[in-house]
């Protein structure tokens, strides 16, 4: 029976780290699931994790398409599930790692993506209007969708529209088809307060890393100041302060607050689902995992 086991939990929480450590010893592969750690060239902003912090163990889907390029989550589960095959070809552990709840289900439940090709027209009309405006248009044409979509989630919000506009019909409900092998989902939990805690010291030291340097060389090699903003949080705050738009230190204050909100976001979404053991550390992990691939052997 192939197994995999899924590490998720809030943004700063430490996953990559721990997903390296359960790696190394249980023979595995990582399977990246972030929306953002997909471009090329967005290494710092998204927390990619390094070659080095990597230490000698597989990485998949990090650095898949350019910046200037649209990726779905159609595309996502496509690359995903055939990596999830080739890693048990191997016969190795393949383990998915990360914090974006839709690339998540894409994977553990195997949701049957709504066949609607992207409308790039209607997609330049609806990225005119403010996150709030999507979100009062959804919820007037479809309230149903309205009150389970992150509201705060321009591309999820544009997609439903896409969706909804094109079919004349309301989003359908979520339709899954269940992947042919067991799953284990382990979720990393931190106080709100060690969690602020690890967002600002991880803010502090990106920017010393050069995360400003980042966006003007993505911004120099064609990527718009619209774009930017459109891949939130760290891209948004930046481009807002390299247009001049806020200063240094009200970038820094802003973005480390929409941060812990978009933390607090991932936990709404995650606390939804009763599948996910939570874990503190290393040690509950790898018990847990031992246990987990011990059992129908």
């Amino acid at each position: 029976m192939n197994k995999l086991v899924v590490i998720l939990g809030p943004t700063a929480s430490g996953k990559s780290n721990l997903a390296v450590k359960l790696a190394k010893f249980f023979n595995g592969e990582i399977i990246s699931a972030d929306s953002r750690q997909v471009y090329r060239g967005m290494n710092i902003g998204t927390g990619k994790i390094t070659k080095k912090e990597r230490e000698g163990i597989s990485h998949h889907l990090l650095d898949v398409v350019s910046p200037k390029t649209k990726f779905t989550v159609s595309q996502y589960q496509k690359l995903a599930n055939k990596k999830i095959k080739e890693i048990f070809q191997r016969h190795h552990l393949p383990i998915v790692v990360g914090g974006t709840g839709f690339y998540l289900q894409a994977i553990i439940d195997g949701i049957v993506i709504p066949p609607v090709k992207p409308n790039w027209n209607l997609r330049k009309k609806l990225e005119k209007k403010s996150v709030e405006e999507l979100y009062q248009i959804l919820k007037k044409i479809d309230p149903r969708r309205a009150k389970t979509i992150d509201k705060k989630n321009p591309r999820r919000l544009i997609r439903a529209l896409e969706i909804v506009l094109t079919t004349k019909k309301p989003v359908p409900k979520i339709q899954v088809n269940p992947p042919p092998y067991q799953i284990l989902i382990l979720g990393l939990k931190k106080s709100k307060t060690e969690l602020k805690k690890l967002i600002r010291e991880r803010l502090i030291k990106r920017l010393k890393n050069g995360m400003v340097e980042e966006v003007k060389k993505l911004k120099k090699k064609g990527i718009s100041w619209k774009r930017l903003e459109e891949f939130g949080l760290e891209y948004r705050w930046l481009a807002y302060y390299l247009q001049n738009k806020i200063s240094y230190q009200e970038m820094i204050e802003k973005l480390q607050r929409a941060i812990e909100q978009y933390a607090r976001r991932q936990m709404v979404w995650f606390k939804r689902d009763k599948r996910i053991k939570w874990i503190k550390n290393y040690r509950e992990a790898k018990k847990l995992i031992q246990k987990f691939l011990k059992c129908n052997q």
